[in-house]
């Protein structure tokens, strides 16, 4: 990281950030390139380390690509708001943001897949008992992203 002095290292704080956060992009590689899309997520965050849950549909070029590649980069950002001055180079941008990769796999047993889904609706909502139809755990890609490596930015 070029900006050392915008660092997080503090798991804390940085699961603070994720917690602020409402989108998680993923980047995938088609035959054209970079493919990022940008999806709703939970996690499970256990002794420093961070798994990533996404929900979506069974199929289309997301799934095609994650069944051909098993690593793939994620970021997110927060707290945006544009910094102005009376001088163009004077303006600037505050944010909070996440970058890093890990390995991530479509999820097939029933239970881990409910478990994903319970932690992406977690992220979103206060309410804990959440009921999944037995039709829509089986017809609901859930993805898991197991994080291997990632860094924290903050411009304050």
């Amino acid at each position: 990281m070029r900006r050392k002095d915008r660092e997080i290292t503090d798991y804390g704080k940085m699961l603070e950030i994720a917690k602020a956060c409402d989108c998680c992009r993923i980047g995938l590689l088609d035959e054209n390139g970079a493919y990022i899309v940008p999806l709703n997520f939970g996690y499970d965050a256990k002794e420093e380390d961070l798994i990533l849950y996404f929900h979506g549909a069974g199929e289309g070029k997301k799934i095609d690509l994650i069944r051909t590649q098993d690593t793939v980069g994620f970021e997110m950002d927060t707290k945006h708001m544009l910094v102005e001055k009376d001088l163009s180079c004077g303006y600037s941008f505050l944010f909070q943001s996440i970058m890093g990769r890990g390995r991530i796999e479509i999820i097939q047993d029933k239970a881990e897949k409910v478990h994903g889904l319970e932690r992406v609706m977690a992220h979103y909502s206060d309410k804990t008992d959440w009921e999944f139809p037995e039709q829509m755990v089986r017809r609901t890609a859930v993805l898991k992203l197991t994080v291997t490596e990632w860094s924290c930015k903050e411009h304050a």
